[in-house]
């Protein structure tokens, strides 16, 4: 298992949430399709929900605020996350939320790159984001479906140190992004990939033991596949859509084949 104990480096997708109007369901569905379990952090962070493989942290759900949008949230690790938010806004980005502590758990901002699609920034506290990663149940990839990628490219690697790296066999305007010290990839920048009309967005792929066994679960617990299991060099994958919405994507993998950001 790809399970970590100190807090990412700065610049590695760390954290994935999503909020939901529905907690129970989406307890009820995730629980189904991810295997997840999950702990309460009580009335001080509003019935936020961390989603566990084993005791090890994979996401949070928590409860919809008015007028939020339902969709999965990627966070990226900062040293400093005020800094990082001054960068977004100097590079051409637009900060949503402003840096604020979560308890004791770390600091985070909220923003939007300059093509219009919303991320996080985390600076970790007690809590350093995700426990496990490229397993069953935990962060596995990452793309940004963008109507304008080179501006993207060029926005992500000014305010995180990204290298860009062209991956022709996704396409021409798809580009994978890692750390510069680093050869393993982190996710990847492209364009709207099919998602045409819809607004530009980071969407998240979570690890699955069996694809077609997770499609029939959320089907079974109200949500939706989206596009059925693909065949990919990858891993079988497949996007799904929960009971409210939020979509995201699902890998068939052991952990095997994925790149080790466990670091």
């Amino acid at each position: 298992m790809s399970t970590r104990t100190v807090r990412w480096s700065a610049g590695v997708p760390c954290w994935a949430d999503l909020t939901v109007p529905d907690l129970d369901a989406a307890i009820a569905f995730y629980g189904a399709v991810l295997t997840w379990e999950f702990q309460d952090t009580g009335d001080e962070f509003g019935g936020y929900r961390i989603a566990e493989v084993g005791a090890a942290a994979a996401a949070g759900i928590g409860p919809q605020q008015v007028g939020a949008p339902n969709v999965w949230t990627l966070y990226f690790a900062s040293d400093d996350v005020d800094a990082t938010a001054a960068s977004i806004a100097d590079h051409g980005g637009t900060v949503l939320l402003a840096p604020g502590d979560v308890g004791g758990l770390g600091r985070m901002c909220i923003a939007a790159d300059p093509t219009g699609a919303a991320f996080g920034v985390w600076q970790a506290g007690d809590h350093i984001g995700a426990g496990i990663v490229n397993e069953p149940g935990g962060l596995t990839w990452d793309d940004l479906r963008s109507p304008d990628p080179d501006t993207a490219r060029a926005f992500y690697a000014a305010v995180f140190g990204h290298r860009m790296e062209p991956l022709p066999d996704a396409g021409p305007d798809y580009a994978t992004f890692a750390r510069p010290e680093e050869k393993v990839p982190l996710g990847g920048i492209g364009g709207m990939l099919g998602a045409e009309g819809a607004p530009p967005h980071w969407i998240v792929y979570f690890g699955v033991a069996d694809t077609l066994a997770a499609m029939s679960a959320a089907e079974q617990h109200g949500g939706a596949v989206l596009q059925q299991d693909l065949d990919t060099p990858h891993g079988r994958m497949a996007s799904i859509a929960d009971p409210a919405g939020a979509a995201f994507m699902v890998i068939e993998t052991d952990g095997s084949d994925q790149p080790d950001r466990s670091g």
